[in-house]
């Protein structure tokens, strides 16, 4: 009887621990697993960023965040979007073909409306930030300059669409980021849903 009682026993032994190590491998893997879902940081760096362009005048440009990276936002004035036009032959890829942008893009403004320009504040070469330059025919940039982006960084010249000069070292146009129009005066960018 007491051979018995010990199978017995070391039957429950082994029920019994095989029973608290799977509990305790389930307790250990549910942080672990978890971990992977990002943080909420991480979730709000990536979130959608709605913008009140209601006050931005013609030929303003003001700069947002969004995912970590600066947003250039111009209201190009008429002069402005007539310049466009006059750029084909200096640009090496007018049409936005070579990069990955919205379907949208793919035209001489790269926008959803033609007097408001979104497009990454980061230059296409080494990630420096182009800088606004809208004065026509500075000394530094020659007479044939009708304004655009300029990166200090390296001398890569941007027209007002954001589309990369031909010769220069940045290899394609400034990114233009999925956005959308919630209504006339906001702009919602990192979504294309929603628009207006």
């Amino acid at each position: 009887m007491s051979d018995n009682a010990d199978l017995e026993r070391r039957h429950f032994l082994t029920a019994a621990t095989t029973i608290a190590g799977g509990v305790g491998i389930v307790g250990a893997a549910i942080p672990f697993v978890a971990s992977f879902n990002p943080s909420a940081r991480a979730r709000a760096l990536g979130a959608p960023v709605e913008v009140d362009i209601s006050k931005v005048e013609p030929g303003a440009l003001i700069k947002v965040e969004w995912r970590g990276r600066a947003v250039m936002i111009l209201n190009r004035t008429e002069a402005m979007l007539d310049s466009l036009g006059d750029m084909m032959s200096v640009l090496a890829d007018p049409g936005s073909e070579v990069s990955l942008q919205p379907d949208f893009a793919a035209n001489e403004h790269r926008s959803l409306r033609p007097e408001i320009l979104v497009v990454e504040g980061v230059c296409t070469h080494l990630g420096c930030a182009p800088i606004p330059r809208f004065e026509v025919a500075p000394a530094d940039l020659g007479a044939d300059w009708v304004g655009g982006f300029y990166c200090p960084c390296h001398g890569s010249k941007f027209d007002l669409s954001g589309r990369v000069f031909s010769g220069v070292p940045a290899p394609t146009n400034l990114t233009v980021p999925p956005y959308s129009f919630l209504s006339d005066g906001t702009l919602l960018i990192g979504s294309e849903a929603g628009a207006v």
